[in-house]
């Protein structure tokens, strides 16, 4: 069977982040390119796909996985060979599953509820508790180490990282040393680089009058 993936991509979306990704693995994939602005993914085609009718969705191997970091923590399982990933039997696994779902379920909602000025939620009640401890905490996980597991970059600074850096383009997390620091040594990075500069392309070929 071809072990080639399909990701379902819509450029300027989350599922840049899995795009990083497969960049960071080096893999075969294949796209299929959707425009948000046409709304491809409220589509019959791709809502058999993904019902939620968002980006991203991945098929491999008769396998269909959606959000960005489910997602990538598949592909980190599927393709051990690219490292992305500590062990299963390796003490760093459990710091790699806290931090890689930390930034979906708490930062991003936090960052989220900043932005759109929704207002506080009772702490007891929102996932991330507060936005200032969620915010402390992100801080805290790349004080320290250049990445998450220390000298190791893996998949978890993949999705940590992008929401830091989306947060931060979009003026809803501080620009706070630990954060531009961390961003700065993620876009440094040649898969980083790759990633962006195809999405603007794939943009460019979607949208050619901007």
């Amino acid at each position: 069977m071809d072990n080639t993936v399909l990701l379902h991509h819509a450029p300027m979306s989350r599922s840049n982040i899995v795009l990083w990704m497969l960049e960071e693995m080096g893999i075969p994939y294949r796209l299929n390119l959707m425009s948000l602005q046409r709304q491809d993914q409220k589509k019959p085609a791709y809502l058999a796909i993904n019902p939620m009718g968002k980006v991203p969705a991945l098929e491999h191997k008769g396998v269909v996985v959606t959000e960005a970091a489910a997602i990538c923590a598949y592909l980190a399982d599927a393709f051990p060979e690219a490292s992305m990933a500590p062990r299963a039997d390796d003490p760093l696994r459990g710091p790699y599953y806290r931090w890689m779902f930390f930034a979906p379920s708490s930062l991003e909602p936090a960052a989220f509820d900043r932005m759109t000025g929704r207002g506080a939620p009772d702490p007891s009640a929102a996932g991330y508790g507060t936005y200032d401890l969620a915010v402390e905490t992100a801080a805290t996980a790349i004080a320290r180490t250049p990445f998450v597991l220390g000298d190791r970059f893996s998949t978890a600074d993949v999705i940590l990282g992008s929401h830091i850096i989306w947060g931060m383009m979009v003026k809803a997390l501080p620009e706070r040393p630990e954060f531009t620091a961390y961003a700065e040594r993620l876009r440094a990075r040649p898969a980083w680089q790759r990633a962006m500069a195809k999405n603007q392309e794939l943009y460019a070929e979607l949208h050619p009058t901007g």
